[in-house]
């Protein structure tokens, strides 16, 4: 993908990598734009759009706790 992807340009199958990707406790928001060309906050929109509410909230809890734990994380 090219670098500074707009999200509205992913295709469905790029969604679901992204989404998959994101949901992976061992791959990164800079992985997830050296693959894909999206930022970590376009991530996060996605990520809100495509998930129900509960989900949202569980991964984003989770992203943070290990953000705290580690330094090179998501």
């Amino acid at each position: 993908m090219s670098k500074r992807t707009k999200v509205t340009e992913l295709s469905p199958d790029h969604i679901s990598g992204v989404i998959e990707m994101a949901l992976s406790d061992h791959i990164s928001f800079a992985d997830i734009e050296t693959e894909y060309g999206i930022s970590d906050s376009q991530v996060k929109t996605l990520m809100r759009r495509e998930l129900k509410n509960s989900s949202y909230k569980a991964w984003r809890r989770r992203v943070r706790s290990f953000g705290e734990r580690r330094k090179v994380y998501k």
